[in-house]
């Protein structure tokens, strides 16, 4: 039994840039503006955005909808069905962590070799298009991430 994790990855300040970039050029290009959240493993904020039109309210959601991706290592949409109050086997959920816990889409986590190394969490949009705008993200990050693997290989 190991006493301490080594070689853990872990997402940088300038990881978190460009994942929420990409976010940012998604939103653009479906015409909404959005609140764009991206937290480490433990579900710490390490960078935020709040586009100009976003609306004020969605960010906590963003941030919780983050943290609740980092914290179960799962997408905050897989808990909608499951938190329902028509007899969800995990409803009432979404007050546990001081309420912080999000069960609507828009939050994902990062995943790299198998490790959740942070998370994504967007909102200003309907569900689907927070999904859309986190997965943007998620996907251009993690194709940075492959670029970066080949040119140093």
């Amino acid at each position: 039994m190991a006493l301490v994790q080594r070689n853990r990855i872990k997402l940088t300040l300038e990881g978190a840039k460009l994942i929420v970039q990409a976010c940012e050029a998604k939103s653009r290009e479906l015409g909404q503006d959005m609140d764009i959240a991206v937290v480490d493993d433990g579900g710490n904020l390490l960078a935020f955005c709040r586009m100009d039109n976003a609306r004020i309210t969605s960010i906590d959601i963003a941030i919780n909808k983050a943290f609740t991706a980092a914290g179960t290592r799962r997408g905050t949409h897989e808990y909608a069905l499951s938190a329902s109050p028509q007899g969800g086997p995990v409803f009432g959920i979404h007050v546990s962590n001081q309420g912080r816990f999000m069960i609507f889409g828009g939050g994902l986590p990062i995943i790299v070799d198998g490790q959740v190394i942070g998370a994504v969490g967007v909102s200003s949009g309907t569900v689907e298009q927070d999904r859309i705008v986190a997965q943007a993200g998620v996907d251009a990050f993690l194709a940075a991430l492959a670029e970066e693997k080949e040119a140093t290989s």
